[in-house]
């Protein structure tokens, strides 16, 4: 049986700019500054790039949750940087995975795959972004006029944790599984992690994947950055959010979210539907959580969701988050 945590959120962009591509060699300017954006078909649905996302993530756990994060590297010459792979010290190292090439004699080159995974925060609905313009006029002569893009949208997004591998380091000789190095064994063995022999891997503490598993999900009420806040200001923690723990690496949340006549949407039919289907898949209770004042008319529905499924609780994203980590400690035992 593997254990993963996937998850489906909303994030509501009423006016903003949070992930920018900077400027477009093909613009009649060289001060205008382009949001990301991708095309399906004819239509333009801005993003925030999932490496974006993990930043604020990381960001947030070491801001409200105290991690202690892995310290960069850069060596210039080569144009690299790296973290220092040791995800026994460094909480990040464990559940953002990891690659470094190291001196042979210490070890060769360690991979980690990330146990937390993630998608882009792309736009429900496909929209034209806004052109604003500004004007930089405190200094003595004509001022200087530049132009950024903005937009008002709710952006999805998919994410999924994997309870097996969090706090888990493998010594396989294969990419992404070649965790360890001797120096970071030694210290596994002084810090008392336990090794598998039969299965190739060290095993953090219980007590320190709980912590780990917990707070990674604890944080997403309080996800905090992107681009052009000082004259944006975006609130980027999820409006709406469904939880569960599954047996199995698919992510059947993905296509819950919709656009009908030009606004975003929750298909609720859709939801029934895989919670339905994949009922004997699903290690752990569905919780959904929703801010109120967004998306107000799908509480009637979420309600009669509820009522209909045993297995489903809702609330405000914050009751859902902390109910949900409650289940973390036995998934973990297991």
């Amino acid at each position: 049986m593997s254990k993963i945590v996937v998850g489906f959120m909303l994030v509501d962009a009423p006016h903003s700019a949070l992930n920018n591509a900077g400027t477009d060699a093909g613009d009649r300017t060289d001060n205008i500054v382009r949001v990301k954006s991708i095309r399906r078909g004819r239509k333009v649905y801005p993003y925030v790039s999932g490496q974006a996302l993990r930043y604020w993530w990381r960001d947030t756990l070491e801001q409200k949750y105290n991690w202690n994060t892995s310290p960069i590297e850069r060596q210039k010459k080569k144009k690299i940087a790296f973290t220092h792979a040791d995800p026994i010290e460094y909480d990040d190292d464990d559940v953002f995975g990891y690659m470094r090439a190291l001196k042979p004699k210490e070890g060769g080159t360690v991979t980690r795959i990330s146990p937390l995974k993630n998608s882009p925060l792309i736009s429900v609905i496909g929209q034209i972004p806004t052109q604003d313009f500004g004007v930089m006029a405190r200094h003595e002569g004509d001022p200087v006029l530049y132009e950024h893009e903005f937009y008002s949208t709710v952006l999805k997004g998919i994410f999924s944790l994997d309870l097996d591998s969090l706090g888990v380091f493998y010594l396989d000789e294969k990419t992404g599984y070649r965790n360890m190095y001797p120096k970071l064994e030694e210290k596994a063995e002084e810090k008392g992690l336990i090794k598998d022999e039969k299965n190739k891997k060290w095993v953090m503490p219980e007590d320190v994947r709980i912590k780990r598993a917990q707070e990674t999900i604890k944080a997403l009420p309080y996800l905090q950055g992107g681009a052009k806040l000082t004259s944006h200001l975006t609130d980027v923690s999820p409006k709406f959010l469904v939880l569960a723990a599954i047996d199995g690496g698919n992510h059947i949340f993905m296509n819950i979210a919709k656009e009908e006549n030009g606004e975003p949407k929750i298909n609720i039919e859709a939801l029934k539907e895989v919670i339905n289907e994949y009922s004997e898949s699903f290690l752990t209770n569905i919780y959904i959580g929703r801010r109120k004042g967004f998306m107000d008319e799908i509480d009637e529905d979420i309600t009669k969701l509820t009522e209909e499924n045993e297995k489903v609780e809702s609330g405000t994203i914050k009751e859902s988050v902390d109910a949900f980590v409650n289940e973390i400690p036995e998934l973990i035992k297991q």
